[in-house]
């Protein structure tokens, strides 16, 4: 059931989405084509807040924050695994893997390399503290409008 609490959270763990996104092109290779890696990122914000952080409203500040601090290191990890998941779809059309155990693999280790790239001092703080104050407007929300 859409409520206000669930809508807050969408929009606030899709802008932290959006803000991280933008912190990341200093970081990676010249050339990448970031069009689709912030609107991706962005579809999955709203569904992590939507789905994780707008339905466990109500129990309090520590579970505020808490829940904030989650729906971004599930962001964050979810964002990963989509990015290294397209990439290797890519280099599969391009023939590199064997057999598609491999292929799968290969997943968490482009995730893996993806993380310790962008692993860096204010990017991680973006995520925390974009975190708990997504936790704290939801759980604000969900007292204020219920």
């Amino acid at each position: 059931m859409p409520t206000a609490a669930r809508l807050v959270a969408a929009l606030s763990l899709a802008a932290l989405a959006y803000v991280v996104t933008m912190l990341l092109p200093p970081l990676l290779p010249e050339g990448t084509n970031f069009s689709k890696v912030t609107w991706v990122n962005v579809g999955l914000g709203v569904i992590w807040g939507w789905w994780l952080m707008g339905t466990r409203i109500g129990r309090g500040f520590v579970a505020a924050v808490n829940n904030g601090v989650t729906g971004a290191a599930v962001l964050m990890l979810s964002g990963l695994f989509v990015q290294g998941a397209a990439k290797m779809f890519n280099q599969a059309h391009r023939r590199i893997y064997d057999d598609p155990f491999e292929a799968l693999a290969d997943i968490f280790v482009l995730a893996l390399d993806y993380f310790f790239v962008i692993a860096v001092p204010h990017v991680l703080i973006t995520l925390l503290i974009g975190g708990v104050l997504s936790g704290l407007l939801t759980e604000n929300a969900g007292r204020r409008w219920r």
